[in-house]
């Protein structure tokens, strides 16, 4: 028999890779979750965390569903209003004037539009709101300030030729007394970039130039109310949010 040897057998020196690798495999696995969490949505991450329990040999519990997040719903107010809606405004806020003819609501492709006839609004030849018409025009602003349509004020005349030291011509007539009822509605208090004037002479009558009836009819302001598609497609884009 061979003698014992006088030297224990001393263990391997490489046995500390063993463990050493598991930790190392762990901690890979643990790190690499981590980043994953991080760019994963809600619905993989369940997956993601029994895979970690899995390699950590933990035990496995239910998780609850990630509700998920509820899309808001438009705010009333930024909802355009419905034709309908913006007519019953009109004829509950302003029934007597109408019913007396001092306003006439006519709809059209634009929208709604309230015609004021001359008669009640300018004296002839002139751009300067009669006491009458002031009175007119702040009710109608009242029932504007509640509605959020973007109003176009529209001058218009008859064909008959005008020249006076201010008014060259029906064009400047029709534009100024347009530009004069905006003036009125912002110191009534409507944001301003709601508003816009427009002056077309004798060139969009209402009736026939050939008889004083049709004549009168002519030389009116139109108050339009523009619908949605009418302010998309022919304002243009505000750099503010319109106010009602």
């Amino acid at each position: 028999m061979r003698p014992p040897s006088r030297h224990p057998r001393r263990a391997p020196h490489d046995r500390w890779l063993i463990p050493y690798a598991d930790f190392v495999t762990l901690l890979f696995a643990f790190f690499t979750a981590l980043y994953a969490v991080t760019a994963v949505d809600a619905t993989r991450l369940p997956t993601m965390a029994e895979g970690l329990r899995a390699a950590i040999g933990a035990e496995a519990e239910p998780l609850e569903p990630t509700p998920p997040v509820p899309t808001p719903a438009p705010a009333p107010e930024n909802l355009a209003p419905r034709p309908a809606d913006v007519r019953d405004a009109i004829e509950r806020a302003l029934g007597e004037d109408l019913a007396a003819a001092r306003l006439e609501l006519i709809e059209d492709r634009r929208g709604l539009v309230l015609a004021i006839p001359e008669a009640l609004s300018f004296d002839t030849g002139s751009a300067e709101l009669s006491g009458v018409a002031a009175q007119l025009m702040g009710r109608v602003a009242g029932v504007l300030r509640t509605l959020p349509n973007a109003v176009r004020v529209e001058g218009h005349t008859d064909d008959t030729p005008i020249h006076t030291p201010r008014f060259t011509s029906n064009w400047d007539l029709s534009t100024a007394r347009a530009t004069e009822v905006v003036a009125f509605f912002i110191g009534a208090g409507l944001a301003p970039n709601r508003l816009s004037a427009a002056g077309y002479s004798e060139y969009h009558p209402r009736a026939g130039n050939d008889t004083a009836e049709g004549r009168a009819r002519n030389r009116r302001v139109d108050i339009v109310l523009l619908n949605e598609a009418t302010r998309v497609s022919e304002e243009p884009a505000s750099a503010g949010k319109v106010e009602p």
